[in-house]
């Protein structure tokens, strides 16, 4: 048990000096092609905070720990935008751009509404069984390429601001930064994860209970750190941008790719997590018209703080 609570601190470690490079270098490199961070975010840098949610889905997929798969990716959206972006717009109040508010967002809520028809065979085709198969994998790939049409076209579009204050570095510096953060937050991720699973484990608690909280959570501090570091240095696309784009890599590239390497049993039972994760995306889409327009305050940020301790508070009671 020690030697496990001290891999999990060390993976925290390694999950914020590998955030603090990663955004290093990737804003480093934003700015040298000047392409906007927003962009960045929604790409590279979300691609590679969403790695660890790819290693643990396929691992799972191919184990045939499909609750696992389900409830991680379920989980791990609803951790980035309760306790990720709670956590960012408490430390400072965000501003959100139109494309974000207007494009990048519905689709995440998309993503999410499609994990509750795709699992759903049983209830809304009168199946004898509720999977996500390899044709709906295929389905979600096929509209990951619609999003990276359209992230094409702001590379073309959307130019970084002059006023952005992005420390620039030569183009390999940046490249080793970016990578050696990608790597610290890739191994420190698998360090948390593995060691909150020992710990979990010997603690008798279930797969499912472990999906959607410990490693959701797990999964989701890159994330988080990244968000964090991106935000006190006054980043707020990347923030933004990383969120968000990592829940739409979550959905349409990691759970299409898990499904489609091995189609997922889903248990009706993940329903309710379905059903959080949409409302969650619903009330972030509300709140860019409501308090500070095109953004999120701090209390806003309290309130998906509080709904996250009430959600995993709700998933510890149901067990």
């Amino acid at each position: 048990m020690i030697i496990n609570i001290l891999l999990l601190l060390f993976g925290f470690v390694l999950l914020i000096g590998g955030a603090e490079y990663l955004v290093r270098g990737a804003s480093s490199i934003a700015a040298r092609l000047n392409i906007s961070p927003l962009v960045i975010g929604l790409t590279i840098v979300a691609f590679g905070t969403s790695a660890p949610e790819l290693t643990v889905n396929v691992l799972a997929a191919l184990r045939g720990s499909t609750d696992l798969a389900i409830s991680n990716v379920v989980g791990s959206n609803i951790a980035n935008i309760l306790l990720v972006l709670g956590v960012a717009a408490i430390i400072t109040p965000l501003k959100v751009k139109s494309n974000t508010v207007w494009k990048e967002i519905p689709f995440a809520l998309l993503g999410a509404v499609m994990i509750l028809i795709l699992g759903n065979d049983a209830l809304l085709d009168n199946t004898g069984f509720n999977a996500i198969t390899r044709t709906d994998g295929l389905a979600l790939l096929s509209l990951l390429v619609i999003f990276l049409y359209y992230i094409y076209g702001l590379v073309k579009s959307e130019k970084s601001p002059e006023t952005e204050d992005v420390k620039e570095y030569s183009l390999w510096i940046s490249i080793g930064l970016f990578i050696g953060g990608l790597i610290g937050l890739v191994v420190g991720g698998q360090f948390l994860v593995n060691s909150a699973v020992s710990i979990a484990t010997s603690l008798g608690i279930s797969e499912a209970l472990i999906g959607v909280s410990i490693i959701a959570f797990g999964t989701s501090l890159p994330e988080l750190a990244t968000t964090v570091v991106a935000v006190r240095k006054g980043q707020r696309d990347v923030a933004i941008g990383n969120v968000v784009g990592s829940n739409i890599f979550n959905i349409f590239w990691i759970l299409g790719i898990t499904s489609t390497i091995a189609p997922i049993p889903f248990s009706s039972a993940i329903n309710a997590d379905v059903l959080v994760g949409i409302g969650a995306s619903l009330l972030l889409f509300v709140f860019m018209f409501t308090g500070r327009r095109h953004g999120v305050n701090r209390k806003e940020g309290i309130a998906f703080f509080a709904l996250y301790i009430v959600y995993i508070v709700y998933v510890i009671m149901r067990g």
